[in-house]
């Protein structure tokens, strides 16, 4: 079973503080590290999800995932440009792909991916895109053209606006400002788990 809630870290260190809450599906997104520290927190973040029963989703980094044996990647419209998806596939490992728009959709499906990402749903801070809101209405279009694929929604998202991304189609929410700039990252990360506690089957392709 996948859960809901899909947190987003930038370090091992944050999957040792929120394992412990009841986080049970999570991404390890590592940016501007050398290869071996990149490893290192990846060797470290897969340890946390076998102790606490969790499934880790790297990002990008989709070598060193076959490599240290994880058992999920994810890939951005651009890692699929350099990325060996037969390799991925032939090691066993699932597939989540970002999407923004139709052609990137159709490039998405086309790999037959365990999850599509859509974003950003709501204006995000985390990073400089050249994609305005997706709205509510392209998580229903964007629902209504994968069909099984799980959907997840991505950017802006918030506790409160939980219940309306569901409500519009969205299967998995992820989230990453909302839980690393909070005051109080724990008491978020429950807020969120309270808020979405319901899990979708894993009939995945």
């Amino acid at each position: 079973m996948i859960d809901r809630f899909y947190p987003i870290f930038d370090s091992a260190d944050w999957l040792a503080r929120m394992l412990p809450l009841g986080v049970t599906f999570a991404q390890l997104r590592i940016k501007d590290r050398d290869e071996e520290e990149i490893r290192a927190e990846i060797r470290e973040a897969l340890d946390l999800c076998e102790e606490y029963g969790a499934t880790l989703v790297v990002n990008d980094h989709w070598r060193l995932a076959i490599e240290e044996e994880a058992s999920f990647v994810h890939l951005g419209q651009e890692d699929l440009d350099e990325a060996d998806v037969g390799a991925i596939r032939d090691a066993g490992l699932r597939l989540g792909v970002s999407t923004h728009d139709h052609l990137e959709l159709d490039r998405a499906l086309a790999l037959e991916p365990d999850y599509i990402a859509l974003g950003p749903v709501y204006p995000t801070i985390l990073k400089k895109m050249r994609w305005h809101e997706q709205g509510l209405e392209r998580v229903s279009e964007w629902k209504e053209s994968i069909g099984d694929v799980p959907l997840c929604a991505i950017g802006g998202l918030t506790v409160e606006r939980a219940p309306g991304v569901i409500a519009a189609g969205a299967d998995i929410l992820s989230v990453v400002t909302d839980i690393t700039l909070n005051s109080d990252p724990e008491e978020r990360v429950r807020a969120w788990i309270a808020a979405t506690r319901t899990e979708i089957p894993e009939e995945m392709p």
